[in-house]
């Protein structure tokens, strides 16, 4: 076996294509998780059993059920029933949807972690239940639960290689495609796996120094 230089040169474009595809699903899928997440979270929390209850039941049946199996259910199910997207918003949905699940959980963790005397405190200043959230609770709850949200993202960018399989050709699609077509799979799949690593790796850096930031 040997390297074959013009086999990268040639995987280069596809490659800028599918860096493209995979940081797009990234960066909007993290945005739903984030903000979904959050009020999975706070309806979860919420006095009302008739709220609580089915959103919890939701959240567990999302977080206990494969990525795979939700993506497929999204992209060649929801047609049946004359809900069509496209490959790339069906990838962000499904990754936003799956990853809200367990990002409920980290500012579920971080609420939880607020002192009881700042709840004490607003109570005793007479603050109405959204300014308490919105002015106390939660600025402190999501400097707290900051690093672990990046985590996901982490986890979030190594999971988008599924999306591949409803025909959004991010990284590792764009790599299996064009080794079939070549029968050259060594270049292109080495390619891709130092580029997850070139940004995987200085993301968990920057995670690190925000965590101890934060922390201290």
């Amino acid at each position: 076996m040997t390297w074959d230089w013009s086999a990268v040169g040639d995987f280069m474009p596809r490659l800028w294509d599918g860096v493209l595809l995979t940081l797009q699903a990234l960066v909007l899928g993290s945005l739903i998780a984030f903000a979904l997440g959050l009020v999975w979270a706070l309806a979860q929390r919420s006095t009302l059993k008739i709220v609580s209850w089915p959103v919890t039941a939701v959240t567990e049946f999302i977080r206990n059920t494969p990525l795979l199996v939700q993506l497929f259910f999204l992209y060649f199910v929801l047609p049946e029933w004359n809900i069509t997207f496209s490959a790339l918003v069906t990838g962000v949905i499904g990754l936003g949807l799956h990853y809200s699940t367990y990002t409920a959980e980290v500012y579920r963790a971080g609420i939880d972690g607020v002192p009881v005397g700042q709840w004490e405190a607003c109570t005793a200043l007479s603050l109405p239940r959204t300014r308490t959230w919105s002015a106390v609770i939660l600025p402190q709850a999501i400097r707290r639960v900051v690093p672990a949200l990046g985590n996901y993202v982490i986890a979030m960018l190594k999971d988008s290689p599924m999306i591949a399989t409803i025909g959004a050709l991010e990284m590792l699609g764009q790599a299996r495609q064009f080794s079939a077509e070549t029968f050259q799979p060594t270049e292109p799949i080495t390619v891709i796996g130092i580029v997850f690593i070139l940004i995987a790796y200085p993301a968990s850096l920057l995670m690190r120094a925000l965590e101890r930031r934060l922390v201290h």
